[in-house]
């Protein structure tokens, strides 16, 4: 799909919005860093009754300390392979595979991430890899300069041995199970809010940047690409439905106002 294709965010009609998953590096960071401005927009989200659920490839530990940190109502991990969700006063954590099926599949994960490893030269696991409890990251644009050739390579290789493997905008993440983030926010939804995501969803909004987040743009009409999706666009599967004008955080800060306008205006006509 062409850059055009995609069209301006402040076309959407978000007036029905009643929650925010959003894609984390890239998204909400800004050249990895969270700003000021960026906690402020999800705040500003907050104040309208508005949640947002962070939606990340992040190993579980980032996850359990932005969902007690942040204002956010909670967070998706490792792809989908688990999230924490706020139950009244309580964190709770939620996996999407049993414990047995966890250990047998991290063992089965160990041995083929080692394999893409020795296979492309200079691959390495991302320096927060000891943190995941479901997924793997092998590391190729955050503290290496690896490219996207061999994360290509890296991908393919995995992926002929039976492994889901899809690039976030700095790691290769890698797991064995049948499940990603689309699937993980629908679980999210009907566990937490005991509600189910129709096909021509509009109380959804999604936010994201990169490869791993195709699923997503693929499943939420609106769906909203900060405005560095551009840079992926040859290579990713499905792209978003709009877009920023802004890149990384001030993207996602587009979208609140955007949303926030919408559901005022809806409000005034009411």
């Amino acid at each position: 799909m062409p850059v055009t294709a995609m069209r301006p965010v402040h076309e959407a009609d978000l007036s029905s919005v009643e929650a925010v998953f959003t894609d984390v590096d890239g998204t909400l960071t800004t050249k990895g860093k969270l700003t000021s401005s960026t906690l402020r927009a999800i705040e500003w989200l907050q104040a309208h009754k508005v949640p947002v659920v962070l939606v990340s490839g992040r190993p579980a530990g980032w996850g359990e300390a932005w969902a007690r940190q942040w204002p956010v109502a909670g967070a998706i991990m490792e792809n989908g392979g688990l999230h924490f969700a706020w139950r009244g006063d309580k964190l709770e954590k939620v996996y999407a595979q049993s414990e047995k099926e966890r250990a047998r599949t991290r063992r089965e994960l160990i041995e083929h991430v080692d394999a893409a490893m020795a296979k492309v030269k200079g691959a390495q696991l991302s320096g927060d890899s000891p943190y995941t409890e479901v997924d793997l990251a092998i590391d190729y644009a955050e503290d290496v300069a690896l490219g996207h050739a061999a994360a290509d390579q890296l991908e393919a290789f995995l992926r002929a041995r039976g492994v889901q493997a899809v690039r976030s905008s700095v790691h290769v993440n890698c797991w064995i199970g049948d499940f990603d983030k689309r699937s993980a926010v629908k679980r999210f939804v009907k566990t937490e809010w005991k509600k189910t995501i129709s096909d021509d969803e509009r109380r959804y909004v999604y936010v994201g940047d990169s490869f791993n987040d195709a699923p997503m743009f693929e499943a939420f009409p609106l769906s909203i690409g900060v405005a560095n999706v551009k840079d992926v666009l040859g290579s990713i599967d499905t792209p978003p439905k709009f877009v920023t004008r802004a890149r990384e955080g001030k993207g996602f800060g587009e979208v609140a106002d955007a949303i926030v306008k919408s559901k005022r205006k809806r409000k005034r006509r009411s």
